[in-house]
């Protein structure tokens, strides 16, 4: 599972709004909401299809935060 600050980090590392997860989690813009401000009890099913949309675009989730992968190529 992932907590609502990783969900944030993750959004602002791809600068995604909460609408652009929504989106591609495949949920509500309420729920994001909600998740993310920790109102609630999330249905852990909603917060498994914000983890895999986020790391469908690269994003690690860690006992520290995020990750992302850098973007470009190769600096060889």
């Amino acid at each position: 599972m992932i907590t609502p600050t990783q969900s944030k980090m993750a959004r602002a590392a791809l600068d995604w709004s909460i609408r652009d997860l929504a989106r591609q989690a495949a949920v509500g813009v309420s729920t994001v909401t909600r998740f993310e401000n920790g109102q609630g009890e999330p249905i852990p099913a909603t917060v498994q299809a914000i983890k895999l949309a986020l790391e469908a675009e690269g994003i690690r989730f860690t006992e520290h935060g995020v990750e992302m992968p850098a973007l470009g190529g190769n600096d060889e």
